[in-house]
């Protein structure tokens, strides 16, 4: 597991973009029959993926979280943007389908990934947060008929948002947030832009109660997305390409534009969990 310390804004502003990149990017997000993990000190999530290709991948909790399992003290959430595949928790086994997620509530000791298909691997990314208490683990379906241990997301959490003319026509899909699926820290989506859109959020704004963590993917190799972060009057940007993830600080920005439509998934840790706990930015101040 990869530590990565807080950063001041302060500080910031006058990093490298290679210096950036370091502290905030994270690249090689999923890498066949391996779990790969960033513990970050914003906020203490815990972003990454297991892929498993040839084999059954097992979440341990590794030195770095001094316990005896990865949720002792713990809950996570999973989205699955590969092949279908299985998570299996405390001798449970989840079928989870591509665009399918899970939440795994605090307290869940033995977590298996494997896939149904060794040539179509199942791409299951991560977040985690510190946790309190434990919520009931459930398997989140986009469509269907809910059944024990299984959620599926309400229309109302299906919110389709801006236009073809401002190049952000997308759709949000909310896994993990309060009505929905509950947790004590964690929220999850994912946002899809249609042809035509390149920008994810704008007018841009902060979340000062939260830090977020954005994984672009459905692009191509020779696509790129600019992620925009830092203060209002202080911005920066950092190069993404296909299934790299960004770390976003309470304190930042965090927008990007693509050289063509992509896919990202949100992941939110903090205090607040309302969605729409969140300070606008005007276009006109940011520099």
């Amino acid at each position: 597991m990869e530590l990565r310390t807080a950063a001041s804004p302060r500080d910031v502003k006058h990093y490298t973009t290679q210096r950036l990149r370091e502290e905030f990017l994270i690249q090689n997000v999923f890498v066949p029959d391996e779990i790969r993990l960033v513990y970050s000190h914003i906020d203490r999530i815990i972003t990454g993926s297991a892929t498993p290709a040839e084999k059954e991948l097992k979440l341990v909790a590794g030195q770095e979280l001094r316990a005896e399992y990865f949720l002792q003290r713990r809950e996570m959430g999973v989205i699955n943007i590969g092949g279908p595949g299985c998570i299996c928790v405390d001798g449970r086994t989840f079928e989870v389908a591509p665009r399918e997620g899970m939440y795994i509530g605090m307290g869940k000791r033995d977590i298996t990934f494997s896939s149904t298909d060794k040539e179509n691997p199942a791409k299951f990314y991560i977040n985690s947060a510190p946790a309190h208490t434990s919520y009931p683990t459930v398997l989140i379906k986009r469509e269907g008929t809910p059944e024990e241990d299984v959620v599926i997301i309400k229309e109302e959490n299906k919110v389709e948002l801006g236009s073809l003319e401002q190049s952000n026509h997308r759709t949000i899909c909310k896994y993990i947030l309060p009505g929905q699926v509950e947790s004590c820290q964690l929220e999850m989506g994912m946002t899809s832009l249609e042809p035509g859109s390149v920008w994810n959020t704008m007018p841009c704004h902060t979340h000062d109660r939260r830090m977020e963590v954005y994984l672009y993917f459905d692009m191509p190799e020779d696509a790129f997305v600019m992620h925009y972060m830092g203060e209002p009057q202080e911005t920066r940007h950092i190069v993404m390409r296909n299934e790299e993830a960004v770390i976003s600080p309470s304190w930042s920005i965090h927008a990007g534009s693509g050289s063509r439509n992509y896919t990202f998934i949100w992941g939110m840790v903090g205090e607040n969990q309302d969605f729409d706990d969140m300070d606008g930015i005007r276009n006109e101040d940011i520099l």
